[in-house]
C-alpha cells in the first residue's frame, strides 16, 4: 500500500488470538462458547479464533478473563533484516494505523536469528511509515504487566512483533487499554487485585450467583464488585472504548453503528439486581471508602452490603445457611509482609465452620502449606495462575471438608 492509498478493506473474518494469564485459557474458552463464539485453538497463551468483526467487539465487550485481544495481520520467516523489511512493508497497515495516527511497537525474540528487539521495530515502524501517510512511531510500547501505569495520551496503536525460531507474526491489538480496565476502579487499597483476575476466581470456584459471597479482607472491592456484575450480567466492557474502534476503512461509519447496536444489546440484557448477598468486609476505613467508591461507579452499590470489620466479628450464619467465602488474603510476600498471619488464617477457619457446612471457602494465596494448615480444612487447587508476577493458586474446600473438620474437633 502506497502511502496515499486509502485505507483498506477488511476480510471477512479475523484471525483473532484472546490472550490470557497463565491457567485461564479454559476460562476465556467458556466465556467464547457461551457468546457462541468456536475457539480453533487453545494454548496457556490464550484463545485463537476466527471471528468477523461485530463477533470480535463482542468478545471484547464481554471478556472478563481476558487480558486482551489482538488480530494477526501477519505471518512469515525471515532469518535476516532485508527479509523483514521488505515483508514488513507489505503487512496491510491501512486497515489498524489511520492517516496520521500514532503505532507503538512491542518485540519479542525467541530462538530467532533476528534477536536484537530494537532493530526488529525499526525495521516494523519503517514498513507503517512507508505504508500510511502522515503516521508516526512512538516508542516501544512496554509489556502488558508494566502497561497498567502507562500514562493516557493521544490514542495510539499496539502493533505486536513476536519472533519464535524465526517466524514472524504480527498483530494488532484490538483492545487498547489492558481489559481489566473496565473503568470504574479509581480508588486502590493495598495491594490491588487486578479484574480480570478476581473475574477468574469467581469463575473457578465457580459462583453462580445462586448463594451469597463474602469476601472479609475486601481491600478495594474487587471482588465482591466482579461478582455482582457477574450475577446481574452486566457486560465489563460496555462503558470503555476499545482500541478497533478507532480504525480506519471504507466502512468505519457503518462499523460504528454495528458496535453500538452492540453496546445497546448489552445493556438491554442487564439485570436490575443481584438477588442475592454479597458483603464485602475490610478492618481498614480506606479500603471500605475506597471499595464503596468503586462500587458506585461501577453502578452495583445498591447490590453490595460493605461494612468495615474485623474477620473475627464476620458472622456466616447471620447471612444464610449456605454461601462462598471468596477472598485474596493478605500473605506474607504482600501487605503483612514480616507478621505472623497463623493465626490469622487459623481464624478464618474457625468463622468458615461457625458458618455451617454448607460455606465453602475460596482463597488465592501463594503455595505456602505453614499458612494454609492453619485453616484445619481440606482444599483443593481450582486454578493456578500468577498474580503480580508471583505463582498464586485458588484453593477451595472439598465436599464435605467442614462436616470432617467438625467431626475431628
Amino acid at each position: 500500500m502506497s502511502a496515499s492509498a486509502k485505507p483498506l478493506e477488511w476480510p471477512e473474518r479475523l484471525d483473532v488470538f484472546a490472550v490470557c494469564a497463565p491457567g485461564f485459557a479454559p476460562l476465556v474458552v467458556a466465556e467464547c462458547e457461551a457468546l457462541g463464539l468456536v475457539p480453533t485453538g487453545v494454548s496457556s497463551a490464550g484463545v485463537e479464533l476466527s471471528l468477523t468483526r461485530r463477533e470480535l467487539f463482542l468478545l471484547n465487550c464481554w471478556t472478563r478473563c481476558a487480558s486482551r485481544i489482538v488480530v494477526r495481520l501477519a505471518h512469515f520467516e525471515a532469518r535476516d533484516f532485508p527479509t523483514l523489511e521488505k515483508l514488513a512493508a507489505r503487512v496491510p497497515w491501512g486497515r489498524v494505523v489511520a492517516r496520521g495516527g500514532i503505532a507503538r511497537i512491542r518485540v519479542t525474540c525467541r530462538k530467532s536469528r533476528l534477536y536484537h528487539s530494537d532493530a526488529v521495530a525499526e525495521r516494523v515502524g519503517r514498513g507503517i511509515l512507508g505504508a500510511v501517510k502522515g503516521s508516526q512511531v512512538a516508542a516501544r510500547a512496554r509489556d502488558d504487566d508494566e502497561d497498567d501505569d502507562e500514562s493516557t495520551g493521544a490514542p495510539s496503536q499496539l502493533i505486536v512483533v513476536r519472533f519464535d525460531h524465526d517466524q514472524c507474526t504480527i498483530s494488532a491489538d484490538t483492545s487498547g487499554a489492558l481489559l481489566h480496565r473496565r473503568g470504574w476502579r479509581q480508588a486502590i487499597a493495598k495491594a490491588p487485585l487486578r479484574e480480570t483476575l478476581a473475574a477468574g476466581m469467581i469463575a473457578a470456584l465457580p459462583w453462580q450467583g445462586d448463594v451469597p459471597l463474602v469476601d472479609p479482607f475486601c481491600g478495594s472491592g474487587t471482588i465482591g464488585i466482579e461478582a455482582a456484575l457477574r450475577a446481574r450480567n452486566i457486560a465489563p466492557g460496555v462503558s470503555r472504548a476499545f482500541a478497533m474502534e478507532q480504525w480506519p476503512g471504507t466502512d468505519a461509519a457503518i462499523m460504528r453503528a454495528v458496535y453500538a447496536a452492540v453496546r445497546e444489546e448489552a445493556r438491554a440484557a442487564a439485570r436490575p439486581s443481584v438477588g442475592v448477598a454479597i458483603v464485602l468486609r475490610d478492618r481498614d476505613r480506606g479500603a471500605i471508602e475506597a471499595a464503596r467508591a468503586n462500587a458506585e461507579r461501577a453502578g452495583v452499590l445498591d447490590d453490595l452490603v460493605i461494612e468495615q470489620g474485623t474477620l473475627s466479628e464476620t458472622d456466616l450464619a447471620a447471612i444464610g445457611p449456605r454461601g462462598v467465602l471468596l477472598t485474596n488474603p493478605p500473605y506474607g510476600l504482600r501487605v503483612s509482609e514480616g507478621a505472623d498471619l497463623r493465626g490469622l488464617y487459623a481464624r478464618m477457619g474457625d468463622v468458615l465452620r461457625a458458618g455451617g457446612r454448607q460455606w465453602r471457602l475460596g482463597m488465592l494465596v501463594p503455595p505456602d502449606k505453614a499458612l494454609t494448615g492453619q485453616l484445619r480444612l481440606r482444599l483443593e487447587p481450582v486454578l493456578k495462575t500468577t498474580n503480580g508476577g508471583l505463582p498464586v493458586e485458588l484453593l477451595a474446600t472439598v465436599p464435605d471438608t467442614l462436616r470432617e473438620s467438625q467431626t475431628r474437633k
